[in-house]
């Protein structure tokens, strides 16, 4: 599947670039959360989620670049996320964590860094609905995909496999026509895209059409 980060849309036309992405048969709205502490950066937070949640029915994906995400885990839930990602570097207790995600009613995912071990997160895959590879160090689009992310997707789905798990691996970070086909094959169930989909020169439904052939 295909997951839209609107941290790339155009937010002077936000309800359009949503109406566009589902045109365009994307089937996850992706939300990168950013506090400026755990990452570099601020992007938006609560109140964007909730609301655009009335403009869109497609599944919410939620990531929480932020300190301490167990704060927060309600409130993200109550505006409207359907999935809610933790990075496992940012939690105190990832398990009490993932807990507390799973008792909202919304899935559970826990994300690493490029330069964290996928062996963080995998004793914890019988809890997990989606592990979160980072194909890029979290702040910003547009960067340029490490290729040692495709040996922790590899490894994370033999354990998942392993485990008979329904656990989905999920990319972000780097995903576009270049990329795609090896992140296919290493094993990724969701692709994230925000600068390939929004920015592509012939629009989303080129940019989704084209990426979905390579995956």
């Amino acid at each position: 599947m295909i997951a839209a980060s609107i941290l790339s849309a155009d937010f002077s036309r936000l309800g359009q670039e949503l109406e566009s992405v589902k045109e365009a048969g994307v089937e996850w709205i992706h939300f990168d959360v950013m506090d400026g502490c755990f990452v570099p950066n601020i992007s938006f937070g609560i109140p964007v989620l909730e609301s655009i949640r009335p403009a869109s029915d497609l599944f919410f994906d939620v990531h929480l670049m932020i300190l301490d995400p167990i704060r927060y885990v309600k409130a993200f839930r109550k505006a409207g996320a359907d999935m809610i990602t933790v990075h496992c570097e940012a939690c105190t207790d990832l398990k009490a964590c993932i807990r507390e995600i799973k008792e909202t009613g919304a899935k559970a995912g826990a994300s690493v860094n490029p330069d964290t071990p996928i062996e963080k997160v995998l004793p914890h895959i019988p809890q997990l609905d989606l592990i979160l590879v980072m194909g890029v160090n979290p702040g910003f689009g547009g960067q340029k995909f490490d290729p040692a992310a495709l040996d922790k997707v590899a490894q994370a789905r033999r354990q998942i496999d392993l485990f008979r798990s329904k656990t989905l691996i999920e990319v972000d970070g780097g995903v576009n026509d270049k990329t795609a086909k090896d992140i296919s094959k290493a094993g990724c169930d969701i692709f994230v895209a925000g600068s390939y989909l929004f920015k592509h020169p012939k629009g989303i439904k080129a940019a989704t059409k084209e990426l979905r052939g390579l995956i």
